[in-house]
């Protein structure tokens, strides 16, 4: 008992010294971040230029978050920047921006500018740069819109942002109209602050997003497809499938999450109501989860609408096998990587093989915990069960299998392969995995041994017809 007692007053302390190492390691990261930015404005001042530290870093210092990094906008021409910061970078000079680095960090600088209609819902057609208050009326929301002055220490506001910040709204800049018509992307934009945040949206600004959702279509899959991936993987993700769905753009980018409403499930297994009820739950018990394993959940039973049917029961018959074959086509329409696509879709045609782990062969058995990301897939099933029926009986099963599965030595190496096929006499094809997997399987379940027991397995179980026969006779005699 006094050694258990030791043991965990020592985990308790490693544990303690892993957080606050972590800590101060954050803080100090975040500290170095604002005193190199704080050079930056202090060179920009002394050469008589304006610059301030600007938009999200502003809106999360007052909202004490950690942000990722600090933008800084100065009156500085883009020339003039690269003339104080010889080794600085243009990665936007017509309008204005240019990267500075400074102590290990990267920053954009940017000068202050109002801009001209945006022709492509995206782009202004002209940039003519200003002064800070006409940069601050261009920019899309109230909170985003705040400069801070590291010098004097103080926020400068000429868009009412910090009483927006203190009431947590969510409010454009001007007319919502238009600032929606020049960047469509704000939309959803708008949705992911007020997850995020935990912040309502402007009745006005929401009106207009409800009107406005069908021209979402307008902005590139990609832009689209990142903004959705920081709603499913930000802190308020079944909130954000809320306003997706009450504001129209659901029904405009993901018509088939949509398709959920109203599709009931099971009561017996499903009392938590019908498809996307189950989708949003599942979505909100997720920890910390990737955007694979985030799309892997919306989508895990995004085949249920087209399948349902009424019989005895509710019956949602081959919805795995379209369902696969749905979330294949979702993702390349978001234009997802080859490898992400491969494993949402996975996500989505294994999920139901959890029902049948316990009537599963050893092998089969080590064959799906060994499937590529079987976390993703374990996450899936505990979040599936925890917003369904609530029992998690196969979820502990699967993790305390997977448990000894990981700390056995490495798995032996195959008893044979495909050259011993060749030597055989059995011509290269498709027979070839059929034989390996069905001699893997037996070996696993320690059914065979030896390489020889394996190879006789092979003559029994897959004899040889016609020329190869014939050939394998000859390698005989010879």
């Amino acid at each position: 008992m006094a050694s258990a007692a030791r043991v965990s007053k020592r985990r308790e302390m490693l544990l303690h010294r892993f957080f606050h190492t972590f800590l101060l390691t954050n803080f100090a990261d975040e500290f170095l971040m604002q005193k190199a930015a704080r050079r930056i404005v202090e060179r920009l001042r002394k050469r008589g230029h304006e610059a301030f530290f600007a938009g999200g870093w502003v809106r999360d210092h007052l909202l004490k978050r950690r942000a990722k990094d600090i933008d800084i906008a100065t009156s500085a021409l883009p020339e003039q920047v690269q003339r104080i910061f010889p080794n600085s970078i243009p990665i936007g000079a017509s309008f204005g921006v240019v990267q500075v680095r400074h102590y290990g960090h990267a920053y954009e600088v940017t000068t202050f500018r109002k801009e001209g209609p945006y022709l492509d819902g995206r782009h202004p057609s002209e940039v003519t740069f200003t002064g800070p208050a006409q940069d601050a009326l261009r920019r899309d929301f109230t909170i985003n819109g705040l400069f801070y002055d590291p010098i004097a220490e103080r926020v400068i506001d000429y868009v009412h942002g910090k009483q927006d910040l203190q009431h947590k709204v969510i409010r454009t800049i001007g007319d919502p109209h238009d600032r929606f018509e020049e960047d469509k992307l704000r939309m959803l934009r708008a949705v992911r602050f007020a997850c995020s945040l935990d912040f309502e949206i402007d009745p006005p600004t929401w009106d207009i997003i409800r009107q406005s959702a069908p021209r979402i279509l307008q902005v590139s899959w990609e832009r689209i497809r990142d903004e959705i991936v920081k709603m499913l993987t930000g802190p308020a993700r079944g909130r954000a499938l809320d306003l997706l769905r009450e504001s129209g753009l659901l029904a405009e980018i993901l018509p088939e999450v949509e398709a959920m409403r109203g599709i009931e499930q099971p009561p017996e297994y499903h009392p938590e109501g019908d498809v996307f009820t189950h989708t949003r739950l599942a979505l909100d018990l997720l920890h910390r989860p990737s955007p694979v394993l985030a799309l892997g959940t919306l989508l895990h039973d995004v085949g249920k609408p087209p399948t349902f049917s009424v019989r005895e029961r509710i019956r949602f018959d081959g919805h795995v096998e379209l369902g696969a074959q749905m979330a294949d086509s979702i993702c390349r329409r978001l234009r997802l990587s080859n490898e992400d696509t491969e494993q949402i879709v996975a996500l989505a045609q294994h999920h139901l093989r959890f029902m049948h782990v316990y009537e599963m062969r050893k092998s089969t058995l080590t064959r799906f915990l060994r499937l590529p990301h079987f976390e993703d897939h374990l996450e899936l099933h505990r979040v599936d069960c925890l917003s369904s029926h609530g029992t998690l009986e196969t979820y502990h099963f699967c993790a305390e299998k997977l448990k000894e599965l990981q700390a056995q030595v490495p798995p032996a190496p195959p008893l044979i392969n495909g050259q011993e096929l060749i030597g055989l006499g059995y011509p290269p094809g498709p027979i070839f995995g059929e034989i390996l997997t069905a001699v893997e399987d037996l070996q696993i379940e320690e059914a065979l041994k030896t390489r020889e027991e394996a190879l006789e397995y092979v003559r029994e179980t897959f004899p040889l017809t016609g020329a190869g026969k014939g050939e394998e006779n000859e390698r005989s005699r010879n």
